[in-house]
C-alpha cells in the first residue's frame, strides 16, 4: 500500500522574529524558536491561515480542536504526552498567589488553587506538583508531570519545601498546605515522572496565566 503524503500544514507567526505566514515546520521554527513569548499556529490550508493572520492568536485558544497546544506535537522533539503541566503566579514577592494544573494536550483545568496572601511563586509551583502526584494517585495515572520550576523540582525531589519566605498570620493557610504537602511526599511514592518544561523549545507552559509584560 503506497504511503499517503500528509496534508499540508501553514504556520501563521503572529510574534516571532519576523511575523508572517511559512509553508514549513523548518521556516516557522527559525521565527520562533528561543523566541520570548513567541505566538504561532499550524493551519490546514492557505486561506485558513492568511484569515488567522489577520487577526491574533487568542482568536484561537479555548477551542478543542484548534487549541494552540496543539501544534506542541509538531516539533521534531515535543512534550510527552498525555502528561500533566503546572504552574503558579504570585503578583508580588510576597503576593496573592495563584497555581494550577492542565491536560498538557487540552490544556483543560484539572485543579486550580488560590489566591493566596503573601505566597511566592516557588511555593506555588512546588504546591502544584505535590496536587498532580496527589490527583495522579487518586486517578491511577502514571502520566509525566512538567514544571518550569527546577527549583520546585527539587523541592519534591528532596521532600522539604526550602522556602525562606517569613511565615505571618496573612500566610499561615500556605504554610499549612506546605506541611500537608511535605507529609504527603514523606509518606507516599509515586510512579510519575516530574520533568522540565523546556520553555525554550516550546513556548510557555500550558498552565501559564499569560500575565508577563
Amino acid at each position: 500500500m503506497a504511503k499517503q503524503n500528509k496534508s499540508p500544514k501553514f504556520y501563521v507567526v503572529w510574534k516571532g522574529r519576523k511575523p508572517g505566514i511559512y509553508d514549513t515546520w523548518a521556516a516557522c521554527e527559525a521565527q520562533v524558536k528561543g523566541f520570548v513569548n513567541a505566538q504561532f499556529k499550524a493551519f490546514d490550508s492557505k486561506a485558513a491561515a492568511e484569515e488567522a493572520f489577520r487577526g491574533k492568536l487568542d482568536d484561537y485558544k479555548g477551542k478543542p480542536t484548534q487549541n494552540v497546544v496543539q501544534d506542541y506535537l509538531l516539533l521534531p522533539d515535543p512534550p510527552i504526552l498525555p502528561s500533566l503541566a503546572v504552574d503558579a503566579a504570585c503578583s508580588g514577592n510576597p503576593g496573592d498567589l495563584e497555581f494550577q494544573g492542565v491536560d498538557t494536550q487540552t490544556r483543560q483545568v484539572i485543579f486550580k488553587r488560590g489566591p493566596f496572601p503573601e505566597g511566592s511563586n516557588n511555593i506555588g509551583e512546588f504546591l502544584a506538583l505535590v496536587l498532580a502526584l496527589i490527583h495522579c494517585q487518586q486517578h491511577n495515572l502514571n502520566v509525566p508531570i512538567y514544571s518550569d520550576s527546577i527549583t520546585a523540582i527539587a523541592w519534591v525531589r528532596d521532600k522539604r519545601c526550602k522556602t525562606e519566605l517569613p511565615q505571618t498570620p496573612r500566610n499561615a493557610p500556605v504554610f499549612e498546605m506546605i506541611q500537608k504537602a511535605e507529609r504527603w511526599l514523606q509518606e507516599n511514592t509515586y510512579p510519575n515522572p516530574i520533568l522540565k518544561w523546556r520553555t525554550e523549545d516550546w513556548g510557555e507552559s500550558p498552565a501559564d496565566y499569560g500575565r508577563k509584560a
